[in-house]
């Protein structure tokens, strides 16, 4: 971890300030169900914290506070209490803490978390959020953006694709609100995605043109179950865009300059 003002805490403590146009909305139309299901989240992630932190002596960290955000928002509805705390604690653990806290995972935990439980409990519903939630995502990626914690690139590039799509006839009205809203909480996460320029564009390609193939060809597919399977597979590809970019400017380099 960096020492002085941007260290860890300091880019989870922005990307949760980011994140508040979305929490309020989401809260504001899910009421006492919403506010108890984020309440459990937190607990859950941050007694995992408490557990992790007393054994290798690490502090917690606020990141566990946007993957309860995350899980509360998108997890699968009628999970009952031991099976929802089985899966933040599966994604909490497996995801995160054991590569040694956030900053060091490969993929987002909530994304972990989610794919778990869509995987394991496949009869349980997939929520269907409000449409001012999927608008709230807006502001706060442009939020996240300005303030460096999420990737202007990445964003575009989902973006493009998306306009792309809906330009040449694809039907997307009914899975995009989802795709926006995981975008900006799974997909634009600065530690999981790509880190190289050329990377998170195609970071936010692929994850743009998993949704749009997902809703066209996966019939039955909830919107959310479809974004979260795009994200996953995008984070999973995150690496290898990233070796890619950089085998490409090494290719270029060679080129102008005659070695590497």
């Amino acid at each position: 971890m960096m020492r002085g003002l941007w260290d860890r805490e300091t880019v989870a403590l922005i990307l949760l300030s980011a994140l508040m146009p979305l929490a309020l909305t989401w809260l504001w139309f899910g009421g006492t169900q919403a506010a108890l299901r984020l309440v459990l989240a937190l607990v859950v992630s941050g007694l995992w914290h408490m557990i992790f932190m007393l054994a290798r002596a690490q502090p917690p960290s606020f990141a566990g506070a946007i993957t309860a955000l995350a899980v509360a928002m998108l997890a699968p509805e009628e999970l009952g209490l031991i099976r929802l705390i089985l899966g933040i604690s599966f994604g909490t653990v497996m995801g995160e803490l054991v590569f040694g806290g956030w900053g060091r995972n490969v993929v987002n935990p909530a994304t972990v978390t989610l794919a778990f439980l869509g995987f394991g409990f496949p009869a349980a519903p997939w929520p269907d959020l409000e449409l001012p939630v999927a608008w709230a995502a807006i502001p706060a990626a442009a939020i996240g953006a300005v303030a460096g914690v999420m990737s202007a690139r990445l964003l575009a590039g989902a973006g493009v694709v998306t306009l792309l799509a809906v330009t040449l006839g694809a039907d997307l009205d009914r899975v995009l609100p989802a795709a926006g809203i995981v975008l900006v909480l799974l997909v634009a996460d600065p530690v999981a995605s790509a880190s190289t320029a050329l990377g998170r564009w195609l970071n936010g390609v692929v994850y743009a043109a998993l949704v749009v193939m997902f809703s066209l060809e996966w019939q039955g597919a909830a919107p959310l179950q479809a974004a979260v399977s795009a994200a996953l597979l995008a984070s999973l590809a995150a690496p290898v865009l990233d070796e890619a970019a950089i085998a490409l400017w090494l290719v270029r380099r060679k080129g102008r300059h005659g070695r590497i």
